[in-house]
C-alpha cells in the first residue's frame, strides 16, 4: 500500500511539474510576440540599447511572477511594467549623481542605404529619429514616461497616472509638458528619404573634396551639431562657416564618411586608419542640414552593430 501511495504522488508530482514547464512555455512563447514592441518603449524611454535589453529582461521576471493566465490584454500590461522599469531606471541615474541626462547622445541604430533590419524596424517604428530620443533624453523621468507611453503606445492617463502615484490629470499635463519641447525643438526631420540621401552625399562629397562653398550650400544657415565624444558633455557647434571647417578639417586627416541609415533616416559611418570614428545622424529641412548629432565615442561605438553597412575598414 505505501508503495502505490508513494507512485502516486510521484506520478502527481511529475504532472504538476509537466503542467508548470507547459504554462512557462505558453508564457514564453506569448512574450516572445510582444517583445519588439516592448523593447522599443524601452528604448524610447532609456536611449540605450543596453539599458532597454535590461528592462526588458526585468519585465520578463517580473510576467513570470505574475503569471500570464491572469492578464487579460498582455501587451499593454508588459508596456506599463517596461515603462515602470524604465522609470526607475532613469531615477537611479540622477540619484547615482551622474551626468545629466542632456549631457549624453542616445545610441545610434544603423543600418546600410535602402535596408532597415526587421528587429530594428521593429525597435523604430513610429519614426523614432535620433533627434527626437535627443529631446526626450532632456525631459525629466516622469514626463518622458507620460510623453512615451501616451503619445507613442497609447496607454491611458490614469495608468500613466498610477505608474508615477500621481493623478490622471497630472499625468496629462506631463505629457503636455513633453509634448510642447519636443514640438519646440522640431526634431522630425523630412520625410523624403531619398532626398535625405541625396542631402548627405552631397555632404560627403564636399567633404572629401575640401570643398568650403559646397560644404556651405548644403547647411543651413543656423545649422546646429551636437558632438558626444564621451568626455561627459555634449559640444554644441553652431553655424554653417563653422561645420564647414571642421568637415575640412576631419577631410585632412583622413576620415572617410560612408552613407548608413541612422535610426531609419539618413545618415553616415565615418572612419580612419582602419577603425570607426564617428557616427553621424542629420536632420533635413528644404534641401539642407539643419542638425547633426555625432557620436564619437571610441567604447560606445565598440558597442553598435554596424555589420550591415559591411565596412572595408583596411581600404
Amino acid at each position: 500500500m505505501g508503495s502505490y501511495v508513494s507512485t502516486c504522488r510521484s506520478h502527481a508530482w511529475r504532472t504538476k511539474g509537466l503542467q508548470r514547464m507547459e504554462e512557462r512555455d505558453r508564457i514564453a512563447q506569448r512574450f516572445e510576440e510582444h517583445r519588439p514592441r516592448v523593447r522599443a518603449a524601452a528604448y524610447r524611454m532609456l536611449g540605450s540599447l543596453d539599458e532597454a535589453d535590461d528592462a526588458v529582461q526585468e519585465a520578463w521576471l517580473r510576467l513570470n511572477r505574475a503569471g500570464a493566465t491572469t492578464i487579460e490584454n498582455l501587451e499593454a500590461w508588459l508596456v506599463t511594467t517596461v515603462g515602470r522599469v524604465a522609470l526607475n531606471m532613469l531615477r537611479a541615474r540622477k540619484t547615482r549623481g551622474e551626468q545629466p541626462l542632456e549631457e549624453r547622445l542616445p545610441d545610434p541604430i544603423v543600418d546600410a542605404p535602402g535596408t532597415i533590419d526587421p528587429e530594428h524596424e521593429a525597435v523604430l517604428a513610429d519614426s523614432v529619429g535620433l533627434a527626437l530620443l535627443v529631446v526626450l533624453e532632456t525631459l525629466t523621468p516622469a514626463e518622458r514616461l507620460a510623453y512615451v507611453l501616451h503619445d507613442m503606445f497609447s496607454v491611458p492617463f490614469d495608468e500613466i497616472g498610477d505608474i508615477l502615484d500621481r493623478s490622471t490629470d497630472s499625468a496629462r499635463q506631463l505629457a503636455s509638458r513633453g509634448r510642447r519641447r519636443i514640438r519646440r525643438a522640431n526634431p522630425f526631420p523630412s520625410t523624403d528619404l531619398p532626398q535625405q540621401h541625396r542631402v548627405v552625399d552631397a555632404f560627403l562629397a564636399a567633404a572629401r573634396e575640401g570643398n568650403f562653398e559646397a560644404l556651405v550650400a548644403v547647411l543651413h544657415p543656423d545649422v546646429a551639431l551636437y558632438e558626444d565624444a564621451g568626455t561627459g558633455r555634449i559640444v554644441e557647434i553652431c553655424g554653417a562657416a563653422a561645420l564647414a571647417n571642421r568637415a575640412k578639417s576631419f577631410a585632412q586627416f583622413g576620415v572617410i564618411g560612408r552613407p548608413a541609415l541612422i535610426n531609419g533616416s539618413a545618415g553616415w559611418v565615418s572612419y580612419r586608419a582602419g577603425q570607426v570614428f564617428a557616427i553621424g545622424a542629420v536632420t533635413v529641412r528644404k534641401d539642407r542640414i539643419s542638425r547633426m548629432d555625432i557620436l564619437r565615442d571610441p567604447a560606445r561605438i565598440a558597442t553598435i552593430d554596424l555589420r550591415a553597412l559591411d565596412l572595408d575598414l583596411d581600404a
